[in-house]
């Protein structure tokens, strides 16, 4: 995408390149996701305090329309839908990770931790799919993610077991590899 830049006013004034239009839908999305954050999370259903959440609300996404920050990368709301899913399924490999991590730390066994590094190739084509799979991957106890470049993951695994399972795919499974917008 270009942006095409005025040419500059004869008076001196600086005129301000427009940023290109936004889709509506990631504006109102996340105008709605706000307001529903703001509101479970103040608990406090007074007119005056709704006000201020509504007030806030309007200021915060303003400024992240002024900014350009409102986009298909920082609301995916193409993959809204999907988020639930992945999220308790992380949460279901990240408390499995944690009782690994406990046994190989409670083990009497020395061998049980043996801190290494792996590298495993991702099988995500988007930058989003990637550092989805980065974070997933570092959120999961035993294991960080050092590096990514191109589709090549370094990942430093504190047990084999751990490693075995970056390796094989377990979290990069997890993660849907469409989690582009399709183009228009």
């Amino acid at each position: 995408m270009r942006l095409c830049y005025p040419s500059p006013p004869r008076c001196g004034r600086l005129v301000r390149p427009r940023p290109p239009s936004l889709p509506m839908k990631h504006t109102i999305s996340l105008t709605l996701t706000l307001a529903l954050l703001w509101w479970v999370l103040s608990g406090y259903p007074q007119p005056l305090l709704l006000a201020f959440g509504a007030a806030s609300v309007a200021f915060t996404v303003w400024l992240a329309r002024r900014m350009d920050l409102v986009d298909h990368e920082s609301h995916p709301l193409h993959w809204s839908w999907r988020l639930p899913h992945f999220w308790a399924r992380l949460l279901r490999e990240i408390a499995i990770s944690n009782l690994h991590v406990l046994a190989a730390i409670l083990s009497p066994r020395r061998d049980a931790i043996a801190p290494h590094f792996v590298r495993t190739r991702t099988r995500q084509t988007s930058a989003l799919g990637k550092t989805t799979l980065a974070n997933a991957i570092t959120l999961t106890p035993g294991t960080v993610t050092v590096d990514l470049c191109d589709d090549e993951l370094l990942v430093h695994a504190l047990t084999l077991a751990s490693a075995q399972g970056v390796v094989e795919g377990q979290l990069d499974a997890l993660v849907p590899t469409d989690v582009e917008e399709p183009a228009r």
